[in-house]
C-alpha cells in the first residue's frame, strides 16, 4: 500500500511538471487582446525566438506551414516531403491525403512523429500528442471521394496546436463546412490557416462563413493559386477583419501580440533555405 501511494505521488508530480512546460491553453475560452501592442516580424526561420511564449509561423508553400516553438520544436503541416534546400528534419509532420500535394508516402524515418489525418485501420484518426511545450490534437471532417463526389467520412483532419498559450488551427483540405459538433471539438482558435482556392476545397462563400464563425484573431490564407481567389476571400471578410498584406514569409506571435481586431495576414510562400 505504501509503495502504491509513493508511485501515485511520483506520477502526479511528473504530470504536474510536464504541464508546467506548456502555458495553459485557452482553446475553449475567449483570448484577451492588447490593442497597444504590435506584431514582431522576422524573416530568418533559423533565428532564436525572443521568449518562451512566442511562436514563429512560416508559410512554406501550398498548405505547408512551419510552426516553431521557443524550445526548438519544428512542426510542418500538410507535409509533402520537401520544405526547401535547408534539409531541416521536422520533429512532427501532419498530413492529409485528398491530393498528393498534401502528403508523402515516403516521409523521412528521422521524423519522430508522423500524423496522417485520414482514417487509420478503418477508424477516424485521433491524436492527442503531448510534447511538453506543445499539444497536438485533431478533429476529423469528411472529404469528397471519386468522380461522384460522395463523402468519405472522417478522411481529413483539422489539426490544432496548443503552444505558448496560443491555439493554432490548420483546416487541412477542407471539403465541407464543419458540423456544430466539429466546431465544438475545435474550440477557440487564436490563429487559423484556411484554404482559399475556392474550388478544390470549399468555395469562397463557405470559407468566408467558416472564417467569420471561428473569428480567430489571425487568419492565414493558404492554398491559393492566383490572386483572384485570394482577393475574393479578402473582399468577403473585409467587413469584419482587417487585411494585412505582407511581403515576408514568416511572422512571430504571442498572446501579448494578438491584434485587437481580427486580422487576415497574407504571407508569401517561401521555401526554407540554409542561407536565411
Amino acid at each position: 500500500m505504501i509503495r502504491l501511494f509513493f508511485a501515485l505521488t511520483l506520477s502526479l508530480f511528473a504530470l504536474a511538471a510536464q504541464a508546467q512546460d506548456r502555458r495553459a491553453s485557452h482553446c475553449f475560452a475567449i483570448a484577451d487582446a492588447s490593442p497597444e501592442l504590435t506584431y514582431v516580424w522576422k524573416a530568418n526561420w533559423q533565428a532564436p525566438l525572443p521568449d518562451e511564449f512566442t511562436v514563429r509561423l512560416q508559410y512554406i508553400d501550398h498548405s505547408m506551414y512551419l510552426i516553431q516553438s521557443a524550445g526548438g520544436l519544428n512542426v510542418v503541416t500538410d507535409y509533402t516531403g520537401f520544405t526547401g534546400t535547408a534539409g531541416m528534419i521536422p520533429d512532427v509532420v501532419t498530413m492529409n491525403n485528398a491530393h498528393d500535394s498534401h502528403w508523402t508516402a515516403y516521409p523521412s524515418p528521422d521524423i519522430a512523429h508522423i500524423l496522417p489525418g485520414w482514417r487509420q485501420n478503418g477508424a477516424p484518426a485521433e491524436y492527442h500528442l503531448d510534447l511538453g511545450e506543445m499539444l497536438i490534437r485533431n478533429a476529423t471532417t469528411d472529404i469528397r471521394g471519386g468522380f461522384d463526389g460522395a463523402r468519405i467520412e472522417d478522411n481529413n483532419s483539422i489539426f490544432i496546436f496548443e503552444v505558448a498559450g496560443l491555439c493554432i488551427g490548420h483546416l487541412g483540405h477542407l471539403h465541407h463546412e464543419p458540423s456544430d459538433e466539429t466546431y465544438a471539438a475545435i474550440g477557440r482558435l487564436d490563429v487559423v490557416m484556411a484554404a482559399v482556392d475556392g474550388g478544390m476545397t470549399v468555395d469562397i462563400p463557405t470559407m468566408i462563413r467558416i472564417t467569420k464563425r471561428l473569428r480567430s484573431s489571425v487568419v492565414l490564407p493558404m492554398h491559393w493559386f492566383s490572386g483572384n481567389s485570394l482577393d475574393r476571400f479578402l473582399a468577403g471578410v473585409s467587413d469584419e477583419f482587417l487585411i494585412d498584406r505582407r511581403s515576408e514569409s514568416s511572422m512571430e506571435l504571442s498572446l501579448r501580440t494578438l491584434p485587437s481586431r481580427p486580422t487576415v495576414v497574407v504571407l508569401q510562400p517561401g521555401w526554407l533555405s540554409a542561407a536565411d
